[in-house]
């Protein structure tokens, strides 16, 4: 995916109100049950075998290997909780809003100025209409590019032009992303 992507899945993540399951076969049981008892599809999205699937669904496997450990976590964090995520989402995209933290990006300004990208922390609420076409666009399968796009927007009116009371022409783009960060 892209940063942006994958900040807006840690920051509905987040929202968990129950830790995932520990062990490695209670992590298999949960992703079996999630594919409505297929333990051929947890196989095939964890690349092993159904019968390793149902040997760590019978507890006769109990630890795997580091790379296939991180796999299942990982699938396990995607498919948790989601209907806690759902609703974060939608009040986020309509009371809440959404916070981004995110350093290193440029802006073009009017000539004279500089347009050179600069290393900068900025946490910055946005409100809830930028929360929910972010998350619109991410669920219509957006690429990184118009994430980007939405998210500059929101800090180009929010935090740069203070909701138009300064910098008119100031236009905001991410260009070279340090790093990005959301919280619902």
């Amino acid at each position: 995916m892209g940063i942006i992507h994958d900040s807006l899945d840690k920051a509905a993540e987040r929202t968990a109100t129950r830790p995932i399951p520990k062990t490695a076969p209670a992590q298999n049981r949960y992703l079996v049950k999630q594919h409505k008892g297929s333990t051929k599809a947890v196989a095939h999205l964890l690349g092993i075998s159904q019968r390793t699937v149902e040997r760590y669904v019978k507890d006769q496997i109990k630890h795997p290997r580091k790379a296939l450990s991180a796999r299942m976590e990982r699938e396990v964090r995607a498919r948790w909780q989601p209907r806690v995520r759902e609703r974060a989402k939608q009040r986020a995209a309509t009371t809440g809003g959404i916070v981004i933290e995110t350093a290193r990006f440029g802006f073009t300004a009017a000539p004279g100025t500089t347009d050179d990208g600069r290393t900068r922390l900025i946490t910055q609420a946005l409100p809830p209409a930028y929360a929910a076409r972010l998350f619109g666009a991410q669920d219509a399968g957006a690429g990184e590019q118009e994430l980007q796009a939405i998210a500059a927007e929101g800090l180009q009116e929010v935090y740069f032009r203070d909701r138009g009371r300064r910098a008119d022409g100031l236009l905001v783009e991410f260009t070279d992303i340090e790093f990005v960060e959301f919280a619902l």
